[in-house]
């Protein structure tokens, strides 16, 4: 099935795909709008927010803010939460520092994090940035203890700013009184939304572009049903519009119409 509907459109890869490199993804405003933050951020060693529904594509906007840093004077570490404890947050931090460690003390941890970033942020010279994706995710317990990795010689030194990238009740668990030391280190927010259908249609004729094809194959209505359907969310627009190329290619029609995408949807939850 995928390979008769590249062919049919002439594709020369997957369309709306999740795995586009850094280059490919569509510098939309929401995407430069969170670039400006994790630098705002970055240069402080402060804490961002970055907030929006499931599939506003807040993961693909870090991925491009991530690509900008040069290796040789960055070393960004990206973690995806959990539900897990503290100890497991570290465990996964620890990994990404190249710490090889088997303790199960918080104390021991934190204290072996911090000694390694500040190995790499002095003897390296590197700027870090942690970068936690799914942080809605996170237990309270997690919020409460975050902050003392990033506390340096009394609090003076940032040398680890954070990103917290997560779904909207990521604001609201950072209102707990256990959460404030950690709340108090933001320094800059963002929330992602829906896009308008205009906005969409850019959105589909850059990835048909990215995926080899420079005409448009959606139809208006398609394109309003794709917005619709979506509620402007990347991802499912993506799923929507991959799917109505697929039902189209199965008609043999060179146009995706708008009930191709009502069929496309049929496969969704």
């Amino acid at each position: 099935m995928k390979q008769k509907y590249r062919a049919f459109f002439a594709l020369k890869k997957e369309p709306f795909a999740a795995n586009i490199t850094p280059d490919e993804i569509m510098q939309t405003p929401e995407v430069m709008g969170v670039a400006e933050r994790f630098d705002y951020a970055l240069g402080l060693g402060g804490l961002a927010l970055v907030t929006g529904e499931v599939g506003s594509g807040k993961s693909t906007a870090l991925r491009w803010a991530k690509s900008r840093l040069h290796p040789s004077e960055y070393h960004p570490l990206w973690i995806t939460a959990s539900a897990g404890s503290i100890l497991e947050l570290y465990r996964q931090l620890c990994s990404q520092l190249e710490i090889d460690t088997a303790s199960s003390s918080r104390a021991v941890l934190t204290r072996t994090i911090k000694r390694q970033v500040r190995e790499i942020s002095t003897a390296q010279k590197k700027k870090l940035v942690l970068i936690i994706d799914e942080a809605s995710l996170l237990r309270l317990d997690v919020f409460a203890e975050l902050h003392a990795i990033t506390q340096f010689d009394g609090d003076s030194k940032p040398l680890l700013p954070i990103i917290l990238a997560g779904q909207n009740n990521l604001a609201d668990l950072l209102i707990y009184r256990t959460s404030l030391p950690l709340a108090s280190r933001v320094v800059a927010r963002t929330h992602l939304m829906g896009v308008s259908k205009k906005d969409m249609e850019a959105y589909i004729l850059h990835h048909l572009k990215v995926a080899g094809v420079k005409q448009n194959l959606f139809a208006d209505a398609a394109i309003t049903a794709i917005q619709q359907g979506s509620g402007g969310l990347f991802r499912r627009a993506n799923h929507l519009a991959r799917g109505a190329l697929i039902a189209a290619a199965k008609e043999k029609s060179q146009i995706v119409a708008a009930e191709h995408v009502r069929i496309a949807s049929t496969e969704l939850i």
